[in-house]
């Protein structure tokens, strides 16, 4: 009979995923169990953990694990992600969906751990922001803590993500990579792409919502010749993005601002770009959004508005509870809008919508 923490979970865990571990387990105890040549073991720390994911059994209870550091990952991370059937079933919004014969067992397995218990407190890095009659309330208060929250964790954090031209959202693939077309190529085509699609011309204005660290201004500026403006409510980005533009020799023609994007009063621009922060918006606000940016563009002038679309849920069916990791820690306030509900959002506003492109 298996013995040790590791012993006793590891057939609980085959049952409930339906498959043999890929990865290496070690119990609280020192105790190990599945393949010896694994690429990843996953640590329980303490029987905190089991109890965290009995409470919730889904990929947010994973994470309230891992954050509080009840539970880690040696070696490599994605190799213990990939595991047949283990993210299926935990980023499903129903979590596990243990059968009630699966329950018993998982709950008699527990019980002789000694993981049955009250929930666990809440990690404090964990966000759960108010919500108003089903929707996240979105005032200039509210969104400027959230946009700290996400982006004010240090610049170098996201340097090791995003390279060197520390641009956001996505990348632009126009080829596939090779040696001479990586990521700093493709976000480079990505900023040329917004300024084609923007038609900017030399001595045009050009203002950024949500303009990051500053690459889109400094390309539109350097390559295009506008005179442009961006704003950011956060900290971090604003200092890094004016560092950015002098340094480039760009200050009398780029401006950086930390100001919310309902604030700027100082129209009307040729084009106004929003890359990647509608999504930070809000259903609520979704029209308040698109007026404000109708309100600085020139007649005839450019929005263009990218941002990642959602499937429309059916009529009458309520939203399902947010129940994932992103939520909760990366994006506490986001919200994704289907792609008609924007575009009827842009034409009450008085957009005309002429081109819509999917970026994958």
């Amino acid at each position: 009979m298996a013995s040790g923490v590791a012993g006793r979970l590891a057939p609980l865990m085959t049952q409930l995923l339906g498959t043999a571990l890929t990865y290496r387990l070690r119990g609280w105890d020192g105790s190990e169990a599945g393949p010896p040549d694994a690429s990843a073991t996953v640590v329980l720390r303490s029987r905190r953990a089991l109890r965290t994911l009995l409470w919730q059994p889904d990929e947010l209870g994973l994470a309230r694990a891992f954050v509080a550091g009840d539970l880690d990952v040696e070696g490599d991370i994605y190799a213990a992600l990939a595991s047949p059937g283990l993210v299926a079933k935990l980023s499903s919004n129903e979590g596990l969906g243990l059968t009630t014969g699966e329950k018993v067992r998982a709950l008699v397995t527990l019980a002789a751990l000694g993981a049955i218990g009250r929930r666990p407190p809440l990690p404090p890095e964990e966000v759960v922001r108010p919500r108003l009659r089903g929707r996240m309330r979105h005032d200039e208060r509210s969104d400027a803590a959230a946009i700290s929250h996400h982006y004010d964790v240090s610049n170098d954090f996201y340097a090791l993500v995003l390279g060197p031209s520390m641009a956001y959202s996505c990348a632009y693939w126009a080829r596939p990579p090779s040696s001479d077309f990586g990521l700093e190529e493709a976000q480079g085509e990505k900023l040329e792409l917004i300024c084609r699609k923007l038609a900017l011309r030399p001595g045009q204005r050009l203002l950024d919502v949500g303009c990051g660290w500053g690459g889109l201004v400094l390309h539109a500026a350097r390559e295009f010749g506008v005179d442009a403006v961006g704003v950011t409510l956060s900290q971090e980005q604003t200092q890094f993005a004016r560092a950015r533009v002098s340094a480039a020799g760009l200050a009398d023609r780029v401006e950086i601002r930390l100001q919310d994007y309902r604030a700027v009063d100082d129209g009307p621009y040729d084009a106004v770009a929003s890359v990647g922060m509608a999504e930070h918006v809000g259903s609520s606000q979704l029209g308040v959004y698109a007026a404000a940016l109708r309100g600085l563009i020139a007649p005839g002038g450019r929005l263009l508005h990218h941002a990642i679309a959602s499937h429309p849920e059916p009529t009458g069916i309520e939203e399902p509870p947010r129940s994932s990791f992103i939520d909760r820690y990366v994006f506490p306030d986001g919200e994704l809008e289907p792609l008609g509900a924007t575009i009827t959002a842009l034409d009450r506003a008085g957009f005309e919508v002429r081109d819509v492109e999917n970026l994958r």
